[in-house]
């Protein structure tokens, strides 16, 4: 089956599910106040779904490896860092954790700063190693879980409650009033690796062919990082950190499609990845009554299949 029809009936499945979430019940009494509360929720799964699966994929190009996701470089142990700072620092009537935007202002623009000096000052070695910074990104993580720890020990248990929200992904609690203010970031980060893309696809070929080719792979990793970091800022300011579904849902594209070009995967990804989502956060809703949430399932079935394919090799 070519592609484009296999890339049809998921958007198809994207539609269906996308439609029952949101016409499910509906009365002409109550579709106006249903319809106010469900399509942002729809809209922030969606978002989420495009972010993570679209860094995911340029991230392994990028370092060439099949089995890693952005979360290896620290993102989201930065991300709980930065809300357990604001917690202990400004307290929990603070506006920068009350006010859902100030809060996400503040989470994307230190994500990003962060990300912006780290990477700039790490490639401005003659000799950076993409591994090198991945051993790095390995470490800060765990020096960020591991402050983050300490200083929930100094907190209340009654503001407990707030950093839990921050420390697990729910897309039940994806917050509304940020959803359309995400999807003009998102698109700028989709427009600039749409561009990149042609350049992205002779980097399959590895570093050293690629520069052959007339491809700084220098500059354009700095580009890839740059706007990796804003993807999971965004996705994870949104909705919580969530570590394997990048890996899930691009594994599982790359056996589905056949194509390489870049241009093509983003779309394919992003659209699988919000058919699963929207799939699982049904399977939550309707089967497990809302007992549990999608990213307990994703992290389960994401840590399974990781071994499945150390195991096999399927990468």
């Amino acid at each position: 089956m070519r592609d484009g029809i296999k890339l049809s009936l998921v958007a198809m499945g994207v539609v269906l599910v996308a439609g029952y979430f949101l016409g499910h019940g509906l009365t002409a009494d109550n579709y106006a106040y249903f319809l106010s509360r469900r399509t942002p929720k729809v809209l922030a799964i969606t978002l989420a779904a495009v972010a993570i699966s679209a860094s995911s994929l340029v991230f392994q190009t990028i370092t060439n490896n099949r089995i890693l996701t952005p979360s290896i470089l620290g993102f989201d142990s930065l991300y709980v860092l930065l809300q357990t700072v604001l917690l202990v620092v400004f307290g929990s009537s603070s506006v920068l954790l009350i006010n859902a935007y100030a809060n996400f202002t503040a989470s994307v623009v230190l994500m990003t700063i962060s990300a912006t000096v780290l990477f700039t000052l790490y490639f401005r070695r003659h000799r950076a190693n993409i591994y090198t910074l991945l051993l790095i990104g390995i470490v800060l993580g765990s020096v960020f879980g591991s402050i983050s720890q300490f200083f929930t020990l100094l907190v209340d248990p009654s503001e407990f409650a707030i950093l839990q929200d921050a420390m697990f992904a729910s897309f039940n609690n994806a917050n509304r009033e940020l959803v359309y203010v995400s999807v003009p970031v998102l698109a700028a980060c989709l427009l600039v690796l749409y561009r990149l893309s042609n350049q992205l696809d002779v980097c399959l070929l590895g570093e050293d062919n690629a520069t052959s080719l007339g491809i700084d792979t220098r500059r354009l990793t700095l580009k890839v990082m740059m706007v990796i970091a804003v993807m999971i800022a965004l996705s994870t300011a949104l909705v919580g950190p969530v570590l394997f579904f990048g890996l899930i849902v691009v594994s599982l594209a790359r056996q589905m499609f056949v194509s390489y070009q870049h241009r093509f995967l983003i779309v394919a990804t992003s659209v699988l990845a919000a058919f699963l989502l929207l799939s699982g956060q049904y399977v939550v809703e309707q089967w497990f009554g809302f007992e549990t949430t999608v990213s307990v399932i994703i992290n389960f079935v994401g840590g399974a299949y990781f071994l499945y394919l150390l195991t096999k090799n399927k990468f």
